[in-house]
């Protein structure tokens, strides 16, 4: 068996519970390399904003304590993400690099050229779906195209594919290789706002990392579940899981999730109709990708092109009121403000 490193290229997938590439790369038996990259060059207008950035702070710090009570530890490194990562392979002499799969288009753009590029240098690269219950190619219309509609393509999922994957496990261990590269400061990126400190109440409401994340399902199966179907739609309640940070940084997996409510439907069918209608919201979040995957141009254009000469009002005054909570329209308001105090 070859001796020379492996990589793990972390991405949205901040968790070490069923995380597929981090558990083939352990499953190697060689020594791991658990990489991070800050790329705030690749995303270009689509880079996080200042809450997001809070939010990647915990987060990371939280999987370097996960990872490092399995023996290893998480290398951070910041730039252009394919130079990163062609350094990194270099520096340790890595001959196979583990990622889970992105699906924005400039992501996409990036993983095809850099895979192949790393092959053309004896690079092996293995890519794993740890995102989605359901890959945005797998399902299609009796055509055998993309679908356009929600209710078809999420009867389709449910009905007509196989059902998602069981989360795996979290490795046992990781081997740790005995030269670890340099790693970077998470304090010297400067993710958290210091003056003013605009999130100072963002902890008391987030607790982001995989531990988190968990305790955020398993109390809202236990608290806003069985109402969900009816509350999720009323502003002034509680209602919603509030897991969609945590999905969106990967802290917690889709397949946890279903699978998590497919067993309280089980144990409560009397909430069955909530729960289903939750795990509708999965479907949604399915949905999203899926056209994103078929229909590339949507973070930029209308996706349907009757909406291309809607009227719009520039109107700088009425945008400020808005933003800061102050248009005089109570339920607009407290939205906003509740969005400015929480990040939510």
């Amino acid at each position: 068996m070859s001796t020379s490193p492996v990589i793990v290229w972390f991405r949205q997938d901040l968790r070490i519970v069923d995380n597929p590439a981090l558990s083939a790369a352990a499953a190697s038996g060689r020594p791991v390399v658990v990489l991070y990259i800050l790329d705030e060059e690749t995303p270009g207008e689509w880079q996080i904003g200042a809450a997001s950035r809070w939010w990647l702070h915990q987060s990371l710090e939280a999987l370097s304590a996960d990872l490092g009570a399995l023996g290893s530890q998480l290398l951070l490194r910041r730039g252009h993400a394919a130079d990163v990562l062609k350094k990194v392979v270099s520096e340790t002499g890595a001959a196979t690099v583990f990622w889970n799969r992105l699906y924005e288009p400039y992501a996409i753009a990036r993983d095809k050229e850099l895979k192949a590029e790393l092959k053309t240098h004896g690079v092996e690269v293995h890519s794993s779906n740890a995102s989605l219950l359901f890959e945005p190619w797998v399902s299609k219309t009796k055509t055998g195209g993309p679908y356009r509609v929600f209710s078809p393509f999420w009867r389709n999922c449910l009905r007509e594919l196989p059902q998602p994957d069981h989360p795996l496990p979290a490795p046992k261990t990781i081997n740790r290789p005995t030269m670890a590269p340099d790693t970077e400061n998470l304090d010297d990126w400067a993710l958290c706002p210091t003056k003013p400190d605009w999130a100072v109440n963002f902890g008391e409401v987030w607790s982001p990392g995989t531990q988190g994340a968990s305790e955020r399902l398993s109390r809202f199966f236990s608290e806003a579940a069985s109402d969900y179907k009816d509350a999720r739609n009323q502003p002034g309640v509680d209602g919603t899981s509030g897991l969609s940070p945590h999905l969106h940084y990967g802290e917690i997996s889709p397949r946890h999730i279903f699978w998590e409510a497919r067993r309280q439907v089980d144990a409560r069918p009397e909430m069955a109709k909530s729960i289903d209608k939750f795990i509708a919201e999965l479907g949604w979040r399915e949905f999203a990708y899926h056209l994103l995957y078929h229909y590339p141009h949507i973070p930029h254009a209308n996706y349907q092109d009757k909406f291309d000469d809607f009227p719009w009002r520039e109107d700088p005054e009425g945008l400020r009121a808005w933003q800061h909570g102050m248009t005089g329209y109570p339920m607009v308001d407290a939205g906003m403000r509740q969005l400015w105090q929480t990040g939510w």
